[in-house]
């Protein structure tokens, strides 16, 4: 069965062309810490030996883009570079990359007086320079908070639409189209919205599929594959990233669970939502990446699934993060959430901070909150 594919136009990024019917690209990120140039190599070749298309890195310091530039020297991979806040750091970069991606939500926080259009000028400028492609990845954890305060409040939907649609049409402008688009989320049922409503209305653009912090196997791998399975069966998707919490030895498992559930929809392998059986307790954690400020939260967010097990038929959500990149804002949304700094985990319930712990005193606290909310949802009304 040939899948069928939206018409997208070509974007080059180094060896590969994703869009115009080639096929769809599967890319992982590095867990390692960059300015660990050995480790960080190794990583790569692994990535690439496990299939990878395309390989991103983050750099978030002059540190790490000069040991960015070593790594470039010591493979021919196809690089893609992760930009949070500070956007001037793509300059530097580019020379050792072919695509750059920028995070919308994120162009606030530095030089927060100058206009977003300038600093995405600024990028494609850089990107043009240096024959570097663009990713616009949006995240439902990250909207520009200008942009969500036009909507109302609960729907995180439109303003992700239209925080992309507003960057594609200045990059359009700009006469820049080297460009893909990522609207990401750890619900894969807004995933699927969000990825349908854009290529009905911009079927030209290239899309990178992901469900953002989809957790541990197998259900991070089974949230993915509810999203990929309605997209890509539509001709909705271009490449695709498989973001599991994952040992940093692991790192090619994304990769294998990508190219399998894209040719498992090649095959018509394709299963209705309810035949996966997932269970009502939702645990969303981030993939292991670079940013992970300690190695402990890989375990702790193993803890957290084994310890709650006997909550499984509730529906609760429990998001573990593992840097202070995403984790105050990507846990917004739970029910509660832990985002883990170098020696403390902070708690949250929703948007208040309950406190800090240190990783051996987080789990009976996570318990403690988490039996009150079973407590309140079992209550029989008065």
């Amino acid at each position: 069965m040939k899948l069928p594919r939206n018409p997208t136009r070509a974007v080059v990024i180094g060896s590969i062309t994703i869009g115009d019917g080639n096929p769809i690209a599967v890319q992982s990120m590095c867990a390692t810490h960059t300015q660990n140039i050995e480790a960080t190599t190794k990583q790569v070749s692994n990535l690439v030996a496990a299939g990878a298309d395309i390989i991103r890195i983050a750099a978030d310091t002059k540190k790490d883009v000069e040991a960015l530039a070593e790594i470039r020297s010591q493979t021919e991979a196809n690089l893609s570079v992760d930009l949070q806040e500070n956007y001037r750091l793509a300059k530097d970069v580019a020379p050792h990359v072919d695509k750059i991606r920028y995070n919308p939500g994120h162009l606030y926080h530095h030089e927060k007086n100058k206009p977003w259009q300038d600093k995405v000028k600024f990028l494609v400028d850089v990107a043009g320079e240096n024959n570097c492609a663009i990713r616009i990845g949006v995240n439902g954890g990250s909207v520009d908070p200008n942009k969500a305060a036009e909507f109302p409040e609960g729907d995180s939907i439109s303003p992700m639409l239209a925080s992309a649609f507003d960057h594609c049409t200045f990059l359009d402008g700009l006469g820049f189209t080297r460009y893909c688009v990522s609207l990401k989320d750890s619900d894969p049922s807004k995933v699927i919205e969000l990825n349908k409503r854009f290529a009905d209305e911009r079927p030209d653009i290239p899309l990178h599929l992901g469900v953002t912090e989809a957790g541990m196997p197998p259900d991070g791998i089974i949230k993915t594959r509810i999203a990929f399975e309605q997209l890509i069966s539509r001709g909705i998707g271009d490449t695709v990233r498989v973001s599991l919490t994952l040992p940093f030895d692991r790192k090619g498992e994304e990769i294998e669970a990508g190219r399998k559930i894209i040719a498992d929809i090649a095959a018509g392998r394709v299963r209705s939502v309810v035949d996966y059986g997932l269970k009502s307790l939702n645990i969303i954690s981030c993939p292991s990446c670079s940013r992970v400020e300690n190695e402990a939260f890989i375990e702790l967010a193993q803890e957290v699934k084994a310890m709650t097990e006997y909550a499984a038929d509730y529906a609760v959500t429990i998001a573990v993060m593992g840097c202070r990149v995403n984790g105050p804002g990507e846990t917004d949304d739970a029910d509660l959430g832990l985002w883990c700094g170098p020696k403390a985990v902070n708690l949250k319930k929703g948007t208040e901070t309950l406190g800090s712990f240190r990783y051996t005193e987080i789990l009976p606290r996570l318990k403690q909150e988490l039996d009150l909310i079973i407590a309140k949802k079992t209550k029989s009304p008065v």
